[in-house]
C-alpha cells in the first residue's frame, strides 16, 4: 500500500464468505485513495460482486474487516450508507414513477429538500441522456434507459464513494461512452468509484487501477500498464486453422519460445508474450515443420485482455448473472 490511512476511501482486509459449501471470498484485500478509480476484474463467479455487497454493508464477511471513509462496515453501516451509492448488473428503479420521481424520490430519502432533490435530478437525467423521458414512467425505459437511470439515483445524494457493478452492461456504444463520462466526472469532484467490469478495454479506459480477482482471492493489481508489462515488451497471437491441432501447436510454440502460450481453444487461439520481433519468425518456422496450418499471425502490444487471459486461464464473457440481495452460485 502506497497510501497513508487518511488518503483510502476504501480499506479491506482479509475479506473471506461463505455460501454453503461454496467460498466466495478467501482473503481478498484491497484499498482505494480516495478520488481514485479502481477497476475489479474477474470472470464470472469470482468473488466481484460479492465483494461489492460487503464493501456496501448488504452482506456481511464471515471473517476480515472493511472500512468505507474510516467507518466499519459490520459495526458502522448506517454511516456508511450515508456516505455511498450502489448500482447493480441490473437496474432497480420504480418502475410506476417517472425518471424525475424516481429520483427526487431518493434524494428526499436521503434528506436532501425537495428543491435540492429537483435541482439534482434534472441535472442528472440531463447527464445521462434520459432528459426527454424526465416525465415518462421508467417501465416505459429500454433496459439501457433503466441501467442509466439506476446510475442517476445512486448519485443523487453526491456520494463519497460510488459502487458500479457492471454498470454498462447492455448498452450501446454510444450510451456506454455517456456513462464513462459520467464516471469520470465523478472521480474529477472527488468521488472514490469502485467499478466492476468485464469490459476489460473499460477498465484501461477508466480506472486508475486494476485488481483481478479469481476464485475468491486477488489474482494481480497495477496500473493498466503495470500489469501488461508484466506480460513482456509484445504479444504474439496464433489462430489455428484446424482447433484439433491445439495441443501440437502449444508444444510446438513452447519449444520455439522456451515458455508455453496461453490457449483459448473457442477462438482456435494461442497467445504469449515475446521480447522481439525475431519470435514471430521462429514460431512460423517451428509451425510449418510440423505442418500446423495457421489461419493469422500478429505481432503486437499486449492488452489487458492478455492481462486477463493469462491470469485466468480464458478471456472475458460478460455475465448475465443476477445481482439481487439473494446470492447466486452463478456471480459470487
Amino acid at each position: 500500500m502506497t497510501s497513508s490511512p487518511t488518503d483510502l476511501a476504501i480499506e479491506a482486509a482479509g475479506l473471506t464468505k461463505r455460501f454453503g459449501s461454496t467460498v466466495a471470498l478467501a482473503g481478498v484485500d484491497l484499498d482505494v485513495r480516495r478520488g481514485a478509480i479502481l477497476g475489479l476484474l474477474g470472470p464470472n463467479g469470482a468473488g466481484k460482486t460479492t465483494v461489492v455487497k460487503v464493501l456496501a454493508t448488504s452482506t456481511r464477511a464471515d471473517a476480515g474487516s472493511a472500512l468505507i471513509c474510516g467507518y466499519d462496515v459490520a459495526s458502522q453501516a448506517h454511516q456508511v450508507r450515508q456516505l455511498i451509492g450502489v448500482t447493480g448488473q441490473y437496474a432497480s428503479v420504480d418502475g410506476d414513477l417517472t425518471g424525475l420521481q424516481n429520483l427526487v424520490m431518493v434524494g428526499r430519502l436521503l434528506g436532501l429538500s425537495r428543491s435540492l432533490a429537483r435541482q439534482r435530478a434534472r441535472r442528472l437525467l440531463d447527464e445521462a441522456g434520459l432528459e426527454s423521458a424526465a416525465d415518462k414512467a421508467a417501465k416505459t425505459y429500454s433496459g439501457g434507459m433503466r441501467r442509466r437511470l439506476d446510475l442517476a439515483v445512486s448519485l443523487i445524494n453526491r456520494p463519497a464513494v460510488v459502487f458500479l457493478d457492471e454498470p454498462t452492461t447492455g448498452l450501446d456504444p454510444v450510451r456506454r461512452s455517456d456513462t464513462w463520462r459520467m464516471i469520470k466526472a465523478l472521480a474529477e469532484a472527488g468521488s472514490t468509484v469502485l467499478l466492476t467490469t468485464q469490459y476489460l478495454e473499460e477498465a484501461d479506459h477508466l480506472a486508475d487501477e486494476i485488481v483481478v480477482i479469481d476464485s475468491g482471492q486477488v489474482a494481480a493489481r497495477g496500473t493498466p500498464n503495470e500489469l501488461k508489462k508484466r506480460l513482456g515488451r509484445q504479444t504474439l497471437d496464433v489462430q489455428l486453422l484446424d482447433e484439433a491441432d491445439a495441443d501440437r501447436a502449444v508444444t510446438v510454440v513452447s519449444h520455439a519460445l522456451g515458455h508455453e502460450p496461453a490457449v483459448d481453444r473457442p477462438a482456435r487461439r494461442l497467445t504469449a508474450a515475446v521480447d522481439d520481433g525475431e519470435a514471430m519468425a521462429q514460431v512460423v518456422r517451428a509451425l510449418d515443420e510440423a505442418g500446423i496450418k495457421v489461419n493469422e499471425l500478429s505481432l503486437r502490444l499486449p492488452s489487458l485482455d492478455d492481462v486477463f487471459l493469462a491470469l485466468v486461464g480464458h478471456r472475458p464473457t460478460t455475465g448475465t448473472a443476477s445481482v439481487n440481495s439473494t446470492y447466486s452460485e452463478g456471480d459470487q
